[in-house]
């Protein structure tokens, strides 16, 4: 084989997902799986190539000979990923890769499984299998046992069972061979799989096909930009760890926010903060049942909270710790480590919890298409993150931001236990609960005045981002979005544009710039340029919004994707993949900027 198909590509975030809500994986432009943690999103990841372990591996490749380009779509509106393989003969071939996921049997099918069929589609293709997942992050290569059509895979925290219909020794020494009909993969539990292979793959592909495009078919989308937002909130899906409810940040570890940096964290856990943007951005959409199965893990977590306080992150399945620990057997993206599993926020405090909590679960109390309404006992369960909301609201903390050498009481962080406050009284009068409505809102409005008087800043003229403070940081920009001010109020309008001079680098926005942990911040954070659009549209400047917005969706990767942050010289994606935050980031400023049907229609 050539030594340019040998070679392994630099590592990119040019990189499709697939998923079923139990199991995601990343795969490059060639169709090689390069990340994929199993059994679940934060556990040891067998595929690892993208984290440069230090021994070869941590990958699964359908490579072709003689490789000449490759070309990488979805299916329209699924989760199911289509590469193209093209070699210097005029051969080619067609992969298509997807996690099986369907209703079967009066519930939904979605196994701890990766489905994989290469296909000739021109020429006499010839390609070898590269079946290579790692243990413990990378340490050692796994074990295995075969069978007459199966190879056995017994990885750091689970055995997986390789099904084909290619011959097993083929596979197991990853030969050459000449591919003159469909091939078919099935990565799954170590079970025996009855039916014939290339039969269990083609239902359950025509199954889950249906199964998404069903799911998109009653998504309130805008008019405009259909197709991003559309991707947008089925990766935002595939971000949510069914079994529990809990959304992760992202799918991956340790992709630096710049490149050559420290700033490489571990983002596979539920953010309370971040998921509930997520939920929010999906009501918005109308899927609702990410909001219904979300609440259910926040109130598993809070269920024993009565007066104490409320972590930041938790593990997908309730995980209260969450020790962060190097792992030196991974080299990192491109060779940047260090490689953290586990995450040292869940030991900080951080304020804007109760209100993240308050805010993603009010909609159960207003929305009338829901089988099961918030009533007064999940009320009542509310009420406790508001009374910790007042408690906090004027507490120092570490922001939203996370910063590990210093605390203030961050106006975002007190203006979010407001917001707790504040919604708790809307839900009480909903439910008809008139005295703890009119407890709530007064409570509200004291606060609001306290945070007013300690965050603005009359001498500099604009909002701050702590008590009697004087720098900038972006989530300023939500305190209209949130309620805490109107969009018309004089004093958001020269806070917006105050941040928009300060913070912006072109179309771009920084959360901050001030030197933190870590230095001076060297990328834009996705969506606070994403926020800073929604801000210009609601304060009037909807031509400049769309301008940056539209500047902001050719940025995606070539599948429509959007990591953390982005480097506003090259364009280059940096951070965690794929980035909840920057896709809530573009579906919310699409809905707030498109042409509304009646109007365009």
């Amino acid at each position: 084989m050539p030594d340019s198909q040998k070679e392994t590509p630099l590592a990119s975030l040019e990189l499709g997902v697939i998923g079923n809500g139990s199991v995601a994986a990343l795969i490059d432009n060639q169709a090689r799986i390069v990340w994929c943690c199993l059994p679940r999103f934060d556990a040891d990841a067998s595929f690892c190539a993208l984290l440069s372990p230090a021994i070869e591996g941590g990958d699964w490749a359908i490579e072709l000979e003689d490789f000449e380009r490759a070309e990488q779509f979805y299916l329209t509106n699924t989760a199911v990923l289509v590469t193209r393989l093209f070699d210097h003969h005029g051969g080619a071939v067609e992969i298509t890769d997807f996690a099986p996921r369907y209703r079967l049997n009066g519930r939904f099918y979605h196994p701890e499984m990766l489905t994989r069929r290469a296909a000739p589609i021109s020429g006499s293709p010839r390609v070898r299998i590269r079946m290579r997942p790692l243990c413990d992050y990378g340490a050692r290569i796994a074990q295995t046992t075969s069978g007459s059509n199966h190879i056995r895979y017994l990885l750091s925290d689970v055995v997986q069972r390789l099904t084909s219909d290619v011959a097993t020794p083929l596979i197991e020494r990853g030969l050459t061979f000449g591919l003159d009909r469909p091939a078919h993969f099935v990565f799954g539990p170590d079970e025996t799989l009855n039916d014939n292979v290339g039969d269990f793959v083609h239902l359950a592909l025509e199954r889950t096909l249906d199964y998404w495009r069903e799911w998109v078919r009653y998504l309130s989308v805008p008019y405009e930009w259909q197709a991003a937002v559309i991707r947008a909130a089925i990766t935002l899906k595939l971000c949510q760890y069914e079994a529990t409810g809990a959304i992760v940040a992202a799918l991956t570890t340790s992709i630096p926010e710049s490149g050559g940096t420290a700033r490489n964290w571990d983002y596979r856990y539920c953010w309370l903060r971040d998921a509930a943007f997520t939920v929010r951005a999906l009501n918005r959409l109308g899927a609702t049942r990410t909001m219904e199965e979300y609440i259910r893990y926040t109130f598993n977590l809070v269920a024993d909270k009565d007066s104490s306080e409320v972590g930041p992150v938790f593990g997908i399945t309730f995980e209260a710790e969450l020790p962060e620990r190097q792992v030196d057997t991974l080299r990192g993206y491109r060779g940047m480590g260090p490689v953290r599993v586990g995450n040292d926020a869940w030991r900080q405090r951080q304020n804007d919890v109760y209100g993240s909590v308050v805010l993603a679960s009010a909609q159960l109390f207003f929305d009338c298409r829901l089988e099961h309404r918030g009533d007064e006992v999940t009320f009542r369960r509310l009420e406790r993150m508001g009374a910790m909301a007042l408690r906090m609201a004027e507490q120092t903390d570490a922001g939203l931001w996370e910063y590990r050498g210093r605390t203030a009481v961050h106006t975002y962080s007190a203006a979010m236990c407001w917001a707790a406050c504040d919604r708790l009284a809307h839900i009480a009068t909903e439910l008809g609960l008139g005295d703890r409505a009119r407890y709530w809102h007064e409570e509200a409005v004291q606060l609001h005045a306290r945070i007013e008087a300690r965050a603005w800043n009359e001498q500099l003229g604009h909002f701050v981002d702590a008590y009697d403070g004087e720098h900038l940081d972006a989530s300023l920009l939500l305190l209209a979005d949130i309620g805490f001010l109107e969009a018309t109020d004089p004093r958001f309008v020269a806070t917006v544009d105050a941040i928009g001079t300060a913070l912006g680098r072109n179309d771009y926005l920084f959360r901050y710039i001030a030197p933190d942990d870590f230095g001076a911040p060297e990328t834009s954070f996705n969506i606070c340029t994403f926020w800073y659009i929604e801000a210009l549209a609601a304060t009037g400047r909807k031509e400049r919004a769309r301008a940056m917005f539209e500047h902001m969706l050719k940025q995606r990767n070539a599948l429509g994707l959007l990591s953390e942050d982005i480097a506003p010289g090259s364009g280059e994606h940096w951070g965690n993949y794929p980035q909840t935050y920057s896709l809530v980031g573009l579906i919310q400023a699409a809905m707030r900027l498109s042409r509304r049907w009646e109007d365009a229609l």
